[in-house]
């Protein structure tokens, strides 16, 4: 797990929350209003000094009337305060979680939209924490730690100005443990940014490793390795916990050193100004007055010195986030793509490795052509290419080398939506949404009525098993399709590319997991479906593809063979050998015809 870790980069400086300005820019009255309120409550709690002074001095003095009306003013004083309160905190909160499910959006917006070649290198379940665990972490600071921030920053700044206005020798001997304030924070805080920033890592790692073990929670039961997979995530889990007890260490250690230092120079500040109170240089009114902005002034450093360690936490999960906002696709759409039109696919000398496995060629030197309305098979052995084909046909990857082309166009000239709207697949491992059965199949075409997706449910051999649920075509079929068979999964996902209805027809393994009498139906299905269509089928099973128009058989990245089910009978080889374990009667008897004729 220490390779997770490996490749981030080290923290950076606070700043990097400015890249959440532009998330602040619609909503500038919030942000004005915010401001507002924050100042007026400062200001309202800088004012009570001088009152708690005036009280003070006109009860030595004897004056019953004044202190009467600055209790009344500091009732209404409170009132603002509370106010002013009341309404800080309901628009920064506010502001806050509008910000955050913009930024959420913007994310999952990013992500979604990038091609398979990105996840490759990344897993989806780190890309889920740092949408969900990092962006609440931002919550917290953009709903409560910044406007606390804001106010510390304004309540140390004006008491410190209304210190100096008391009393400029006290106010001289406070400053001189300012240094002693920002050496622990100068010093102890990069080391809290890099520790922050790997426990936000190792949460991501074990959100990873949790999704991971979940989404295949049956796999891990039928091997028992439930108690393994437990202890691996508990792996990851206790080196979070270490790091984020590394991180409360230092931060613990940078608040006592602070909270030391402050209160300590405030008692020596006290013990100086009891003297000149004593001396008759100041009034007791005036040391109050100046105390209690010494309090404030301590407090709100002590504060800040906790906001600051909240802020840096911030930034590393900011860091993370904006590393999603701003990564780089391999793949990318052109700016001005091309339209594109129905007619021919075509492969030309395209050669691929994935990004993982840079050394080993998927398709080496592959070239052929499908014309439209052709159904074109390609069989060959696991890990031939096949499926590779398909993705790369999609554009879910680009080439290293050579050219794909629809209509005469290549992919990468035309925008990625558009031309993918001229295809419709079935993959060899369809993705069932938790949703409804209905919901599923009208995946394949938004705006289909209800009749079409029933025909294509009849078509995929879909509509009686889809009949017999307890709410029929309503009922909710469970994450991933958890509640249906194989086959029933893969009869959905057959039904949702008829009602795509598009063009183009890839079928890659799509009856893998039917039935006999299923695959028969489906089958039929798909030769109906086919007549008018250009059909890409890839498939393990020969029996499947007999009656295709072309078969090109793969090996090792390269297409060694191809023609009718009958001329590569005849030829020999590898399909041959393969039509040989799979139906060995029927070939016998094709090889006797073919020498009798």
């Amino acid at each position: 797990m220490v390779d997770i870790l490996e490749d981030r980069p080290s923290s950076k400086k606070v700043g990097v929350l400015r890249a959440l300005v532009p998330y602040f820019a619609p909503y500038k009255f919030l942000v004005i209003l915010a401001l507002l309120a924050l100042v007026i409550t400062a200001t309202v709690s800088l004012t009570l000094p001088v009152a708690a002074r005036k009280v003070i001095d006109g009860f030595s003095a004897g004056n019953y009337t004044l202190l009467n009306q600055y209790f009344l003013a500091a009732v209404g004083i409170a009132a603002i305060f509370a106010l002013g309160t009341g309404l800080r905190y309901y628009i920064v909160t506010r502001l806050g979680e509008r910000v955050v499910a913009d930024l959420r959006s913007a994310i999952f917006s990013r992500m979604i939209g990038m091609s398979p070649a990105y996840y490759e290198a990344l897993m989806t379940g780190e890309v889920l924490s740092r949408i969900t665990t990092d962006t609440t972490l931002i919550l917290s600071v953009i709903g409560s730690s910044a406007s606390w921030l804001l106010r510390n920053m304004l309540m140390m700044s004006g008491g410190l100005a209304m210190m100096l206005w008391t009393s400029p020798k006290l106010t001289g001997l406070v400053l001189l443990i300012v240094p002693l304030i920002l050496g622990p924070i100068l010093i102890l805080g990069r080391r809290l940014r890099g520790l922050s920033r790997e426990n936000q890592d190792w949460i991501a790692a074990s959100s990873a490793k949790a999704s991971e073990g979940l989404l295949s929670v049956q796999t891990v039961q039928a091997f028992t390795h439930e108690i393994r997979t437990a202890l691996e995530f508990s792996e990851v889990i206790e080196r979070a916990f270490d790091s984020a007890k590394a991180r409360i260490k230092v931060r613990a250690l940078i608040t006592m050193i602070i909270i030391f230092v402050v209160f300590s120079g405030v008692m020596g500040v006290l013990w100086v100004g009891a003297i000149d109170v004593r001396s008759g240089i100041t009034s007791a009114g005036e040391l109050v007055q100046f105390v209690i902005y010494a309090t404030i002034v301590a407090s709100s450093t002590a504060a800040l010195s906790e906001l600051w360690a909240e802020l840096q936490r911030a930034a590393g999960a900011t860091e993370r986030l904006v590393e999603l906002l701003n990564a780089e696709d391999t793949v990318v759409d052109p700016e001005t793509p091309k339209a594109p039109i129905v007619g021919p696919i075509k492969f030309e000398n395209v050669s691929f490795s994935f990004p993982t496995r840079p050394d080993v060629s998927a398709l080496n030197k592959v070239s052929f052509i499908i014309n439209p309305g052709e159904t074109v098979a390609l069989v060959g052995p696991s890990g031939a290419g096949k499926s590779t084909i398909i993705q790369m046909l999609q554009r879910f990857f680009d080439p290293q080398f050579g050219k794909i082309s629809f209509g005469d166009v290549d992919l990468s000239e035309m925008d990625r939506s558009a031309f993918r709207k001229f295809m419709s697949i079935v993959p060899q491992d369809p993705v069932i949404f938790a949703s409804s059965a209905y919901d599923n199949i009208l995946f394949g075409r938004p705006g289909a009525e209800r009749s079409e997706v029933v025909q294509a449910a009849k078509s995929a051999a879909a509509h009686d098993f889809i009949s017999e649920l307890p709410n029929g075509y309503e009922s909710f079929v469970g994450e991933r399709g958890v509640m249906l068979s194989g086959g029933q999964k893969q009869r959905i996902a057959i039904a949702r590319a008829i009602l795509r209805d598009a063009p183009v027809l890839l079928l890659d393994e799509a009856t893998s997991a039917l039935d006999s009498e299923s695959e028969a139906l489906v089958q039929n299905a798909f030769e109906s479906l086919s007549k008018d269509r250009t059909t890409l089928v890839v498939a393990h099973r020969l029996a499947t593809v007999k009656n295709s128009d072309r078969i090109l058989v793969m090996e090792q990245g390269q297409i060694i063979a191809q023609g009718t089910h009958s001329e590569l009978i005849s030829q020999g080889g590898l399909y041959s050998r393969l039509a040989q374990l799979q139906f060995s009667e029927d070939f016998n008897s094709e090889k006797k015809l073919k020498k009798i004729v």
